[in-house]
């Protein structure tokens, strides 16, 4: 057991003026101030079901303030949920969720793990799989699990009181859900469970859990959900409104300068790991126009990439950035995309279908779409013919772009450039 020391009042004052900065429900602050005043590290958990490949800025807001219990002494208990990934968290759902076959969750916990490592640092952290619990279950222990709760309590949650009364399909599965991701409180004892403001249901139900099993209730701490670039939706890769925490520098340095300027003073909060203090200074410089939108873009990008990646990186992203959108200039490292010389052996090809081979549109049809909208550039010269074609030689060596951000140099194996 940790040697329990108990905290000065203005330390705990303090930690939980940082904790709860940003934070949209604390259940409750009394509770984290007591627990936080007793001088113990407390276990702090925060489930992630890998249902996808990338972690976004939007996932990151929960996982920055895991970091913030760190770097105040606390333990961080990750769970990883590949067990629960496999039924389908119903959170926000019109419908029931597809469910994930073993193989796809073991893939994107691969992904995960390596991702997280960018933001939550080693030597205060537990990583646990819930099928360490949860596989070995048998039906006794399941049935003892459901009489834990009500269909009427379960009917409380929004999402499933609008399911049902719209008359739309909710399976017993997910009705489970939350009693497994709860149980996962249980079993690491935890003191403090973090999730998204649609993870508020779910975390509860951890408290409830505990309370039946004779353990303190865990204090709950929900953060906001970051919206994406396009300043409406809840950035989601599905919409494409996203910036991976994994991308490049300079496709992460490029997104950040387009968002919309009413949201700067929210990725400030949520994307920078920053001090409360210093956030209230970036806001105020905003308010007053001490700090211009398109400069404090630009130190948000550098923020953000040097947080990923590090500062050299984030400084040439940003001289990369001028260097295409200032001087209209083509990147100083362009992509090479093979274009296999077969695909010219029935004559010339159409140039929107070289521009999905050369992976800069999703399909033949997008890119004939980009052309007529005067999205593409061959060699930095508008194509306006929507049925271009081109033969090896013509294509090869030349550079292609589509919109601001994606450029490639075309290479045809056996052809001159």
């Amino acid at each position: 057991m940790p040697e329990t020391i108990p905290r000065a009042s203005d330390e705990v004052e303090e930690q939980v003026r940082v904790l709860t900065s940003g934070a949209v429900d604390v259940i409750s602050e009394d509770e984290l101030r007591r627990r936080l005043g007793r001088g113990t590290p407390l276990r702090v958990k925060l489930g992630i079901d890998p249902t996808a490949s990338d972690i976004h800025l939007g996932f990151a807001v929960v996982l920055r303030k895991l970091r913030q219990f760190q770097d105040l002494g606390h333990v961080a208990v990750l769970i990883l949920g590949d067990f629960t990934a496999q039924v389908g968290d119903p959170s926000g759902r019109s419908a029931t969720r597809p469910r994930l076959s073993p193989e796809e969750v073991e893939a994107h916990v691969t992904t995960y793990l390596g991702q997280v490592q960018r933001i939550l640092r080693p030597d205060r952290l537990e990583v646990h799989r819930n099928s360490a619990w949860l596989a070995g279950m048998d039906m006794v222990q399941v049935l003892a699990l459901t009489a834990s709760v009500t269909v009427a309590r379960m009917l409380e949650r929004n999402d499933f009181a609008q399911r049902y009364a719209a008359g739309s399909p909710i399976s017993l599965t997910e009705f489970l859900y939350p009693l497994l991701q709860g149980w996962d409180s249980v079993e690491v004892r935890a003191d403090v469970e973090l999730g998204g403001t649609d993870q508020l249901f779910n975390n509860l139900m951890g408290r409830h859990l505990q309370e039946q099993h004779g353990q303190e209730p865990q204090v709950v701490l929900t953060t906001p959900l970051l919206e994406g670039l396009d300043g409406v939706q809840k950035m989601s890769k599905s919409l494409g409104n996203y910036v991976g925490i994994a991308e490049p520098p300079a496709e992460q340095f490029g997104k950040l300068m387009a968002i919309p300027d009413a949201l700067m003073a929210r990725y400030f909060a949520l994307t920078t790991g920053w001090h409360p203090d210093r956030i209230v200074e970036v806001e105020r410089d905003l308010a007053t126009g001490r700090l211009a939108p398109v400069e404090a873009k630009r130190l948000l990008a550098r923020t953000v990439v040097a947080l990923y990646h590090d500062t050299q990186s984030a400084e040439h992203a940003e001289r990369e950035f001028d260097r295409v959108f200032k001087e209209h200039r083509a990147p100083t490292e362009l992509v090479e995309a093979v274009v296999e010389a077969p695909v010219f052996a029935s004559g010339p090809v159409r140039l929107a279908r070289i521009l999905a081979l050369a992976g800069l549109v999703p399909s033949n049809k997008e890119g004939r779409r980009m052309i007529e909208q005067g999205a593409v550039r061959c060699d930095g010269e508008r194509v306006r013919d929507p049925d271009l074609e081109v033969t090896a030689a013509e294509i090869a060596g030349r550079t292609l772009q589509v919109g601001r951000r994606r450029w490639a140099r075309i290479v045809v194996p056996g052809t001159p450039r």
